[in-house]
């Protein structure tokens, strides 16, 4: 059986500013924007080349965090120097590569600091 992890709750505080900056700044497709009650708001976004996407949500009390709780999600890539320059392009603050032996890293923060990392490993380049 297999156990697919596809949606990965994003907590922030500001879901327009989060759409926009996972949008248009890192490069996310926006699967949709859904408001299903007055209250009750459901963004999803993937980013280039993956099956796990993230949600941006309010008004769902299972998925209240607070905002900038999140730790350490890895977004893999090909090409370290390449992704880090396209972000830093968009205008997202990416830390340096710091290389660990052969797997490169490099990290940034959402608005509301939510801490990602960029990671090249050697085996998939």
């Amino acid at each position: 059986m297999d156990f697919k992890l596809e949606l990965i709750p994003v907590p922030v505080a500001d879901i327009d500013r989060a759409k926009h900056f996972y949008q248009e700044q890192v490069g996310f497709r926006l699967d949709h924007d859904v408001r299903p009650g007055a209250s009750v708001r459901v963004v999803q976004l993937t980013p280039p080349g993956s099956g796990c996407s993230v949600v941006l949500a309010q008004g769902l009390a299972g998925l209240a965090m607070p905002a900038g709780s999140l730790r350490g999600l890895h977004l893999v890539v090909a090409d370290l120097g390449l992704a880090r320059a396209e972000l830093a392009g968009r205008g997202v603050a990416v830390g340096e590569v710091q290389n660990m032996g052969g797997v490169k890293f490099a990290s940034f923060q959402d608005p509301d600091g939510n801490a990602w990392v960029l990671q090249e490993l050697p085996a998939r380049r």
